[in-house]
């Protein structure tokens, strides 16, 4: 969400950002519309100003007992307040119609993102180990399988029994690779919390429309969202609760940063994505992700995005996976964030990197819609504050990359050594 006045004073780079997001300039059409607020304001205020300069007229008239003027002044008033209602119905929806305008941005990218149109324009920042089939890892395997081959065949990942139950884009995962499942989470969660300083929170996964439309989700993306018949919204990641920890505060400096990290279900309707990824675990409408939030002062925003990326690399480093971190590009880039890094896992079945994680610094854009600030240490402000998100990872890939990563020549899957203890001591998952 962007403050209007910030509009109006650097039009033409708020212009530029929106060009370099592929968008046509908003400055002059917006302003037009706070244009017509500010006017139903000033009237309004004029109004008021006109009844309190009578109400005074009034006194004057009725201490020099002058009845007939007093009469003639309150029937001016009388009629200034049959007048008030519509002014102000006139502000209102003039505030509206800008406010649903506004709502609608997508944040001002950094100068140093690159521009490009979608993912074919995202620039490599550095890549990290090397692949399995190039360092011997996958031995005596010619043909490395996917994810969904492994888990089948070791009869522990059913896609079917999931579609009897809920239809397309679902699994069920048993036995040892259901454990696999559970470990990598947990492994995940101890990671950020005992080593990187997050705080561990168990969120609610329904939440209300103004979480939603605090984090930028809501009203652009509602048709990726589920909702309930209650009126509440499935979260589509834990940032969603973890970010709106802030909404409607004012908090102090020696508070910041304030660091959360929760292992949540998310729930994804993937509106657009009919014919994507449809074999698999890659593209799912329920799965779950270990999701890292910063809220920082504003100059401290991009050094944290930089740990948060960092944070995120040491679970992949800690699986000995090899990836590659992406800047993602302005025409690729989420709608609420200044600059995301991605994290690509290189995947020997599909023979690809695929998304992991994805680290984004949003600045005030979300907090502006929730309302989040801070004051300094010297009581100056509030300001709002600035929000980060990241995944640390998802599990669901985590746990497609560790498959297909270790995966051997039999159709077993060896655990990573940093797992084995999350296992209870098994080192190998084979079929039973």
């Amino acid at each position: 969400m962007y403050d209007i006045r910030w509009i109006r004073e650097n039009a033409a780079a708020f212009d530029g950002g929106l060009t370099r997001r592929g968008l046509e300039p908003l400055s002059s059409s917006l302003l037009a519309l706070d244009d017509v607020r500010r006017s139903a304001i000033a009237k309004a205020q004029g109004v008021q100003e006109r009844r309190n300069a009578l109400s005074k007229e009034i006194g004057k008239a009725m201490g020099a007992k002058d009845v007939a003027l007093a009469e003639k002044l309150k029937a001016e008033v009388a009629a200034l307040k049959e007048e008030q209602p519509a002014l102000e119905a006139e502000e209102k929806a003039a505030k509206e119609a800008l406010d649903e305008k506004l709502a609608a941005i997508p944040n001002t990218p950094f100068d140093d993102v690159p521009e490009g149109a979608d993912e074919h324009d995202n620039v490599v920042l550095h890549t990290h180990g090397v692949k399995p089939e190039e360092r011997g890892l996958l031995k005596g395997v010619n043909d490395p399988k996917q994810h969904f081959e492994l888990g089948e065949a070791l009869g522990q990942m059913d896609f079917e029994k999931a579609a009897k139950l809920s239809g397309a884009r679902f699994v069920v995962l048993e036995k040892q690779i259901a454990r696999l499942s559970r470990a990598i989470g947990q492994f995940m969660l101890d990671t950020h919390t005992e080593e990187h300083g997050y705080t561990e929170a168990n969120p609610p996964l329904l939440v209300r429309d103004a979480a939603v439309y605090g984090v930028g989700q809501l009203p652009k993306f509602e048709e990726d969202l589920f909702r309930t018949t209650t009126g509440h919204w499935l979260i589509s990641t834990a940032e969603v609760t973890l970010t709106n920890f802030v909404a409607d505060m004012i908090v102090s400096e020696e508070e910041l940063p304030r660091r959360y990290t929760a292992l949540t279900p998310c729930f994804r309707s993937e509106a657009g994505s009919a014919g994507r990824d449809t074999r698999g675990m890659l593209r799912q409408h329920q799965f779950e992700k270990v999701e890292l939030v910063s809220i920082t002062a504003p100059e401290k925003s991009r050094e944290e995005h930089e740990r948060m990326l960092a944070c995120a690399e040491a679970v992949l480093k800690k699986l000995d996976l090899h990836y590659r971190v992406m800047t993602l590009c302005t025409g690729d880039m989420g709608f609420a964030s200044q600059k995301t890094w991605d994290i690509e896992v290189w995947l020997p079945g599909q023979k690809t990197y695929r998304e992991i994680s994805s680290c984004s610094v949003c600045g005030d854009f979300q907090a502006r819609r929730m309302n989040a600030r801070y004051k300094t240490r010297d009581g100056k402000g509030p300001f709002f504050v600035h929000t980060l998100n990241g995944s640390g990872t998802a599990v669901g890939r985590a746990l497609i990359a560790v498959m297909e990563n270790y995966q051997n020549a039999d159709g077993s899957i060896t655990v990573p050594e940093v797992l084995v203890p999350y296992m209870r001591g098994v080192t190998k998952i084979e079929k039973v």
